[in-house]
């Protein structure tokens, strides 16, 4: 798309929503036309702007890169009506489009406007997303005035998603966790905030076509696969953090006799047997709960394809 359809786009977006009137569609995305707004918002403003140039948005050489009127529309009223720089007293006209809490748009109308030009690819399924849907708009995560967004950057993006996700924030900090905190995975390694065909909000359209993109070696195929790993791997692992290595739910083999509750190697049943003895009969102790795991003798838990392998034991 061509600099001047994008300028048009974001033109047709503000009449659509109706922010602006269709004669005024048209927005000066120069640095002449960024200087009707920048002769009194520099960085002794409330809020430093200046730096927006240093970033994407502020590549004038690239002929994609919006201007303030192309986010903000003219504004003729805010730029015509009120005291000059440097003048004490009155009161400007509205900007024609305020991004933020104080908006008097709704959240889906803010995003609209970022969305005329940030449009397909990763962000496809953003109408149909958890975010949109929950009244979360781009300004709630994105920063465009400075020269570096912090959810734009692996080591400091999950601290942004930390502001509404405190519960994974939590559990990131257990023992057992991938290395977000160390800033080698982020949260946009494994979600797409921006929207997805899959559940909460993966990238892949599975979780385990998720964690398969990392652990490669536990896609298989396997000769004997496990049953609970082949469904879901969230089945026996917490991905956010856990106190027990590897991101395990709950420890062997109490983890294990969550399926495998019937008869085993033991003289007795394992799930009838849980205090070590089985009430009614001889008290013979049960292998599974005698300090030994299950993952001692059925290490390969993904799958095997050792062809004796039947049992996980190789």
């Amino acid at each position: 798309m061509k600099h001047w359809q994008r300028i048009f786009a974001v033109g047709a977006a503000l009449v659509g929503l109706g922010l602006v009137a269709p004669a005024h569609a048209q927005m000066d995305r120069s640095l002449k036309g960024d200087q009707v707004c920048t002769e009194c918002h520099d960085e002794n403003d409330n809020k430093a702007v200046l730096a927006v140039y240093k970033g994407k948005h502020g590549v004038k050489a690239d002929g994609r890169t919006p201007g303030c009127q192309s986010c903000h529309g003219a504004s003729e009223a805010h730029v015509k009506n009120g005291p000059k720089k440097g003048e004490v007293g009155g009161k400007r006209g509205a900007v024609d489009v305020v991004f933020g809490p104080k908006s008097s748009l709704s959240s889906r109308q803010q995003s609209e406007v970022c969305a005329s030009c940030h449009k397909g690819d990763k962000r496809t399924h953003w109408t149909a997303s958890q975010h949109d849907s929950g009244d979360v708009s781009c300004v709630s995560c994105h920063t465009n005035h400075t020269h570096q967004d912090k959810v734009l950057k692996k080591a400091t993006q999950p601290q942004v998603c930390y502001t509404c996700h405190k519960e994974q924030r939590s559990e990131g900090r257990k023992m057992s966790h991938h290395p977000v905190a160390e800033g080698k995975v982020a949260c946009s390694d494994c979600h797409n905030p921006h929207g997805s065909a899959g559940p909460k909000l993966l990238k892949k359209n599975t979780l385990n076509e998720t964690c398969f993109t990392c652990h490669a070696e536990k896609r298989g195929p396997f000769l004997w696969e496990h049953q609970a790993a082949t469904e879901d791997c969230s089945n026996c692992h917490t991905p956010h953090g856990s106190n027990i290595s590897p991101l395990l739910k709950s420890r062997a083999p109490f983890l294990c006799t969550e399926c495998h509750d019937g008869p085993h190697n033991s003289k007795v049943p394992a799930a009838a047997n849980a205090g070590g003895y089985q009430a009614g009969l001889t008290a013979v102790p049960s292998e599974n709960y005698t300090g030994r795991g299950c993952m001692n003798c059925h290490n390969m838990v993904h799958g095997s394809n050792h062809p004796a392998g039947a049992l996980l034991h190789r």
